[in-house]
């Protein structure tokens, strides 16, 4: 209760109650959701870092898998996934949450303190491979986002304490259940970090012709290694991650930024006009413009 509470009074202090979607908080890197109505299930990319929902709950959809989470809840991301998500306001109540961005700098600092002193996480033999994974919050990182929330609704709070919270709450997903995730990301040689890496290229280059062999190069594995851990990390095979991050990206770009479904296509690095409108229909069950599919 006390989260909620401290989410609503952010919402208060920052003229956030007519809010549909997210804003970037005073704190870089610290991401405001608000939602009155929620969505059905639609396709999204979530972004790596720690995600918290104060109120209000959600299902991620990532292949056949599902993750529940909600209030007491907390999600972390490692490498941006392309998903579909269900959004269920709760007692008419507006979804309410913040998303954490983790600077890489910071993570390497935390990994490394923890590891010279001989502290590590579960093995990850023990644990899927998946990037994202919902973790019940124990009372400390429960607290943790309380005090963070809180600091968001004074200026001077958030410019002396915000960043020495976002260090606390990182190190507090790492000495969580699922702080294995954090923990190969932070491990360049590692093949979960690998992928990262071949992920951030196709998130920076996406308008580009990227095939399963040059992000194989970028991740330094042959084609068949890349190929298995890839679909272990994301759930997908490459080339169906390249194709929702473009229709994502170009959903953004016509719906958001009120671009031609022509320009949008090519922007997101479709040669074809109509190879673009069906997959899109396909992807999201309507037209680019906005009609449903029948």
């Amino acid at each position: 209760m006390k989260l909620q509470q401290a989410m609503q009074r952010y919402a208060d202090t920052a003229g956030l109650n007519e809010l549909e979607g997210v804003c970037e908080t005073q704190l870089p890197g610290v991401w405001f959701y608000r939602s009155s109505q929620g969505n059905k299930r639609q396709p999204f990319v979530y972004q790596s870092g720690i995600i918290i929902l104060g109120q209000g709950k959600k299902h991620i959809h990532m292949g056949d898998n599902a993750v529940k989470y909600g209030e007491g809840d907390y999600l972390v991301v490692g490498v941006p996934m392309p998903l579909e998500c269900e959004a269920f306001p709760e007692e008419d109540k507006p979804l309410l949450g913040i998303s954490i961005d983790i600077p890489a700098t910071l993570l390497h600092k935390l990994v490394n303190s923890l590891e010279k002193m001989s502290v590590e996480c579960t093995p990850v033999k023990e644990h899927k491979a998946c990037g994202l994974e919902s973790v019940s919050m124990d009372e400390a990182m429960l607290d943790c986002c309380t005090r963070l929330v809180n600091a968001l609704c004074d200026r001077a709070e958030t410019e002396i304490l915000g960043h020495s919270i976002i260090e606390e709450l990182v190190y507090r997903a790492l000495r969580s259940p699922k702080g294995h995730i954090l923990f190969e990301l932070a491990h360049q040689e590692g093949q979960y970090a690998r992928i990262a890496k071949a992920l951030s290229k196709v998130h920076s280059n996406y308008d580009e012709v990227l095939t399963v062999q040059s992000l194989a190069e970028e991740a330094s594995m042959s084609v068949s290694a890349f190929h298995s851990a890839f679909r272990a990390v994301t759930l997908e095979s490459p080339l169906q991650y390249i194709k929702k991050v473009r229709l994502t990206r170009a959903k953004e770009l016509i719906h958001g930024e009120g671009r031609r479904v022509s320009d949008a296509a090519r922007m997101v690095g479709y040669s074809s006009s109509s190879q673009f409108s069906r997959e899109y229909k396909r992807h999201f069950n309507e037209t680019p413009k906005g009609m449903k599919a029948s």
